[in-house]
């Protein structure tokens, strides 16, 4: 079977799920993708684009795969002489409805914000199967349907969130997660607690309060020392420096790994996770960092509860900022149980060892219905 990804932003996460799973799948994917800048603009005008080079590339994909960032509906109308008979899927790994945009964005303060959710709407309403990397985000999505479309003029097509519901499932996010077994480093026995921070240095991430549960260990007199990773862009919230300055030469590392090797290192000498963020609609750093052994404590929010097996919750989930510090000063304090936890089974079924087969099962089917 012949499948064709169309991805207007194939950079980072999206590029790696799209190339992994054509590296592991049984079938023919090809990928057809945009560079990963102005997300915006491929948002609005990517299906224009793509569509040309779909026609150009003359494709004839047994299945189309698009994900959230394209406006199929455009690409569909701009592609129907080819794309008439050929079923498509959306993947959803972000949906602009419910994501917390930034304060700072100049489209939120005018109210253009609502225009990138309609094109997600849209997009599921046009496809064939609608797809998400967790049973959360399935949720969100739909659930946020009904009062979005509820806050236009009037012809609300209520009735379509029904029809797309239909048409969902959930899919988790493939990973790599096998290659991080080339770079296992045990713990150093002697080496002082540490902590992890391995996501983008972003408001959704909420670092304020992971820097402020770190300053109320610290002030506790714990010892322990601090992992600080992820990409930083041009705006970076000034807690992540002020904090480490503070703590000085406990922090390890500070700043972005270039060499996957490591980061694949930092993530197996880690011994704690604490997770504080307010958006995550799947959390690759943190699945990354639990099959890593890293001690998770995480919200019980978002799909993060779906990471944790049921019986586990209570050990590694919190409910508010004083559990958060409470279990984290507590696996500090048991550093010889919370290193021989082995937390790796919690999420090894996201490898694409077994995440590819059940993808080219869930596609199969996809086409068998059109």
């Amino acid at each position: 079977m012949k499948i064709v990804i169309i991805e207007p932003f194939l950079t980072g996460s999206h590029a790696a799920w799209a190339k992994e799973y054509a590296e592991h799948s049984s079938h023919d994917v090809g990928i057809l993708g945009l560079e990963g800048r102005h997300w915006k603009w491929r948002m609005h005008g990517g299906a224009v684009t793509l569509a040309r080079l779909f026609a150009e590339g003359a494709y004839k994909p047994d299945l189309i795969v698009a994900t959230d960032m394209l406006d199929l509906t455009v690409f569909l109308a701009l592609t129907k002489e080819m794309t008439a008979d050929t079923p498509t899927a959306v993947y959803f790994h972000e949906n602009q409805i419910t994501y917390p945009w930034s304060e700072r964005d100049r489209d939120l303060a005018r109210d253009r914000d609502a225009h990138y959710c309609f094109i997600n709407y849209s997009s599921a309403l046009a496809a064939d199967a609608v797809l998400f990397n967790s049973e959360y985000h399935l949720n969100a999505f739909l659930d946020s349907l009904e009062p979005f479309l509820s806050g236009f003029p009037d012809h609300h097509e209520i009735e379509t969130v029904e029809a797309i519901r239909e048409r969902s499932s959930v899919l988790p996010l493939g990973l790599d997660l096998g290659r991080f077994d080339r770079h296992r480093v045990e713990p150093d026995p002697a080496q002082r607690p540490l902590l992890l921070w391995n996501h983008r240095w972003e408001y959704d991430k909420n670092p304020e309060e992971f820097f402020r549960a770190v300053t109320a260990l610290d002030r506790q007199g714990l010892d322990f020392e601090l992992a600080v990773m992820g990409e930083s862009f041009d705006v970076e919230p000034a807690v992540f420096r002020e904090t480490a300055s503070r703590l000085g030469d406990r922090v390890l590392q500070l700043g972005y790994v270039e060499s996957f090797a490591a980061y694949a290192a930092w993530l197996w000498k880690a011994d704690i996770l604490p997770v504080t963020s307010i958006h995550d609609f799947f959390g690759a750093s943190v699945v990354q960092a639990i099959y890593c052994n890293s001690y998770p404590i995480l919200p019980k929010r978002l799909a993060y509860p779906e990471h944790i097996p049921p019986d586990r919750h209570a050990d590694h989930l919190y409910d508010n900022f004083g559990d958060l510090v409470s279990m984290l000063g507590d696996r500090i304090e048991n550093i010889r149980e919370t290193r021989a936890a082995e937390t790796q089974p919690f999420v090894s079924r996201y490898d694409w060892g077994t995440q590819a087969p059940g993808y080219d099962e869930v596609f199969e089917k996809i086409v068998a219905a059109a």
